[in-house]
């Protein structure tokens, strides 16, 4: 058997280092057995999945050095790679499962499972809804098919008893049907959810195990369930801790960078970077901290992975970098990867305009400019003193601004704009008044290039970086605080 293992990641926002981690043991378990990688995007979710988004993903695992052997872009016998082009496919296997008793179309309404889930909380019962608690009776069933309303295909689970599901890392897992509900498999529009695409697209594309993070230990009920009705072997399960921020709660963008492009424009190497993720849960035999991928290939074993929640910490992977820096690069390597990194014609010309009209002698450009070429801003508390707004205020201003822009799905100049003026109007606020806090978080100064070109420039996750770096050197948002913040944003 050749081993196949497979990366199937949403393009629905920035490349988050969580898939990187994932691709990189996906990988290295399947280099190790001489197998293959597969690279699939789960693009069904057609309101935040996006064509940049999906490019963003190919360019920073590539930058990482993790390469496929088939995918969307590469092509390979077992195409489309692209779940939104595969729908028959999964329309096809949902309907085997109507026709074999395993599923069935449900046509109760939101209002009516809000209903039925606070009946049964009220009961003190599991929250999972199973096929009798949705089932109509046989006429408004009728009625409702009679008159085409929207409905969802779900597939049957078991009541009672236990599913025992055997994983490579923790062994057998108990889990009580009682808690598993009867999962949406096709959504109403017809798309298929993570449940039925999953398991169809492992199958046809022969995937022989599946490392993936642990929050899929709950599925696992589910998509071994659809593997025995389809009457298909299960491939080998694999569930990896998930990164942790270093006060051990899950790695998330509102406490950590998570995206790749962070990292990537912060100036760090991609081999650091690979090798940090190594590093996370896993050990080389020897236990040295620095290895190269092709060692980690090369001395791979799943069962030297630890269950113990990995830590992802900013300043360990900056310690690795700084060891790349002074021991890998010779001074031309070094002067390659500077211009690679920001001193290169692509990234300049973006710049060159914001400073061109502002300076009088080619030496005045390093200081206007010197934001785009550097980390975090150097800011003090006093940096704000200038700013018109008291200190809760601006907090509030910079948090809400942070917020809003992590929904964002296309970062450019016009998206940034519009979120400023809705923002500016909540604070009653013109638009330079409203600026000014943004205009030093984002430079580290009163009089720059202009702030909204500067963030389009910068990017999400950067900008994002600096706007939660000025509310902590600012003394940070309080739990009490968090709580008001939160309420008063959500009514926005």
């Amino acid at each position: 058997m050749t081993v196949r293992t497979r990366i199937a990641p949403s393009p629905t926002g920035d490349p988050h280092v969580g898939t990187a981690y994932i691709a990189l043991f996906n990988l290295c378990f399947a280099r190790q057995h001489g197998g293959e990688f597969i690279l699939r995007i789960e693009d069904t979710d057609r309101v935040r999945s996006t064509p940049e988004s999906e490019q963003m993903i190919l360019d920073s695992l590539r930058w990482l050095g993790l390469n496929w052997d088939e995918g969307p872009d590469v092509g390979g016998p077992h195409g489309p790679y692209r779940q939104s082009e595969r729908g028959a496919i999964y329309a096809e296997h949902a309907q085997r499962l109507i026709d074999a008793g395993h599923a069935f179309r449900c046509y109760r309404t939101s209002d009516e499972l809000d209903v039925l889930r606070e009946a049964r909380k009220a009961e003190g019962l599991h929250l999972a809804l199973k096929p009798a608690d949705l089932a109509l009776d046989a006429d408004e069933q009728a009625r409702r098919e009679r008159e085409e309303m929207p409905f969802v295909v779900r597939m049957n689970v078991p009541a009672t008893g236990t599913c025992v599901v055997e994983d490579l890392l923790r062994g057998t897992i108990e889990v009580d049907w009682a808690q598993v509900d009867a999962q949406i498999l096709l959504k109403s529009d017809g798309m298929p959810t993570y449940h039925l695409a999953n398991v169809v697209d492992d199958h046809l594309m022969g995937i022989s195990h599946v490392l993936r993070g642990e929050e899929w230990i709950n599925s696992a009920p589910k998509h071994q369930l659809l593997y025995e009705y389809f009457g298909w072997d299960m491939p080998v399960l694999c569930h990896m801790p998930l990164l942790r921020n270093p006060d051990k709660s899950k790695l998330s963008k509102r406490k950590n960078p998570t995206s790749i492009n962070y990292y990537r424009k912060m100036g760090f190497l991609p081999q650091a970077v690979t090798n940090y993720l190594g590093r996370m849960g896993w050990s080389m035999p020897d236990e040295r901290e620095k290895f190269s991928l092709e060692d980690m290939m090369a001395s791979f074993d799943v069962q030297r992975v630890s269950l113990g929640g990995p830590v992802f910490d900013l300043e360990k992977l900056t310690w690795l970098n700084g060891v790349y820096l002074r021991e890998d690069l010779d001074d031309r390597a070094f002067l390659k990867a500077l211009m690679d990194w920001a001193f290169n014609e692509d990234y300049v010309a973006q710049i060159l305009p914001q400073v061109r009209t502002r300076v009088d002698t080619l030496s005045d450009v390093a200081p206007l400019a010197a934001h785009f070429f550097s980390g975090l801003p150097v800011l003090h508390e006093e940096s704000f003193a200038d700013v018109k707004l008291e200190r809760e205020e601006l907090i509030k201003l910079l948090q809400f601004l942070v917020w809003r822009f992590e929904a964002v799905a296309a970062w450019n100049k016009e998206a940034l704009l519009a979120e400023v003026k809705a923002l500016g109007e909540h604070f009653d606020l013109k638009m330079k008044a409203f600026l000014a806090p943004v205009f030093i978080a984002i430079t580290g100064s009163a009089s720059s290039t202009s702030v909204m070109d500067a963030m389009a420039i910068l990017g999400s996750d950067v900008t994002r970086a600096r706007l939660r770096h000025a509310v902590e050197v600012l003394g940070g948002v309080s739990k009490k605080q968090a709580k008001r913040f939160e309420k008063e944003y959500r009514e926005l």
